[in-house]
């Protein structure tokens, strides 16, 4: 009898012996397949909403990530910086492979961006830049040159008025580099000019609302003294244009509006004879932002500003172009 159960186990000990021969040569892509592949997770911070720009450009970077199967963390700061702080935060705790941050303002990211350098996850600006004491915290900024922008502006608007006018400038968030680059580049401009002075400027906060509000608050003041009106962005400059319409001021005729961004409505209002010219900021950075991230997880060095590249376009070539508009 125990000669017998001794064979059994022999026979036993052969068959898982076996078994475990048969998993170890098993080919790859059965037993020993790998695992799929990680999809990347990437943290989008974005200022907010406060635009139609801002809202073609989160459209852009979500379509895109969507399209490359990325899974996007997406937090609406709603334009309050220490939201944007808190979604970083979470971010990095939460170990994303890369950071695209809208910032609102310039200011105030030292100790944010360092957590996320130690942790080893790149960060990407995008159409705003900030002022660190080492630059080395961001990996780079893909933006238009606002200054550029901003000179543009004032070039064309110096031509359109023959080099005179009174001009009234709703600036951006205060803080915030479009707000403080497009004023210097316009103010750069006009200092060949001596007889276009800003006469007043004070911010709206890049909203149709807000820019409506402060040139009420600019017509009560000084009413018919008003001849050219600089808006830092579309979304205020349409704004400024129902009041000075509400005011009976004839925007785009007695008074000359231009803005800043190229968004539809701006079309629209140029079009309708309302808006004068708008310099184009191209908020379409998805493909570029998430072309970016790939070539720094490759290893690849990225230049530290990818510019975008702007035109201006005024009424006469508004109609023509305003069919091909994407945002």
């Amino acid at each position: 009898m125990r000669w017998m159960i001794a064979v059994a186990l022999v026979a036993l000990v052969g068959c898982s012996k076996q078994s475990s021969d048969n998993k170890a040569s098993a080919p790859s892509g059965e037993a020993n397949a790998p695992a799929a592949a990680k999809k990347l997770v990437i943290g989008f911070s974005q200022v907010g909403a406060e635009s139609a720009w801002r809202t073609a450009e989160t459209k852009s970077i979500r379509g895109e990530a969507e399209k490359r199967g990325l899974d996007l963390k997406f937090a609406d700061a709603q334009g309050k910086q220490a939201q944007q702080i808190q979604a970083l935060t979470s971010f990095i705790a939460q170990k994303v492979d890369a950071i695209v941050l809208a910032p609102v303002v310039e200011t105030g990211w030292e100790t944010v961006l360092q957590q996320a350098k130690e942790a080893n996850i790149p960060v990407i600006l995008v159409d705003r830049g900030i002022k660190v004491s080492d630059e080395s915290l961001y990996t780079t900024l893909i933006a238009s040159d606002f200054v550029e922008e901003g000179r543009m502006a004032a070039e064309w608007l110096a031509k359109k008025v023959n080099g005179k006018a009174n001009i009234y400038e709703l600036q951006g968030t205060t803080g915030a580099a479009p707000a403080i680059d497009r004023k210097k580049g316009f103010e750069e401009i006009l200092q060949k000019y001596p007889d276009m002075k800003i006469i007043k400027s004070q911010s709206a906060d890049f909203t149709r609302a807000k820019g409506k509000e402060v040139m009420e608050a600019f017509i009560k003041s000084d009413g018919k003294q008003i001849q050219a009106v600089y808006a830092h962005n579309d979304d205020m400059g349409l704004g400024a244009i129902q009041a000075l319409d509400e005011a009976g001021m004839n925007p785009g005729k007695d008074v000359t509006v231009l803005s800043v961004d190229g968004v539809k409505g701006a079309f629209e209002a140029m079009v309708s004879g309302k808006l004068n010219a708008t310099v184009e900021c191209n908020p379409l950075m998805g493909p570029l932002v998430f072309d970016t991230i790939n070539k720094v997880r490759a290893g690849e060095k990225v230049p530290k500003f990818i510019q975008n590249k702007d035109q201006l376009f005024e009424q006469t070539n508004a109609a023509q172009v305003i069919g091909t508009r994407e945002y």
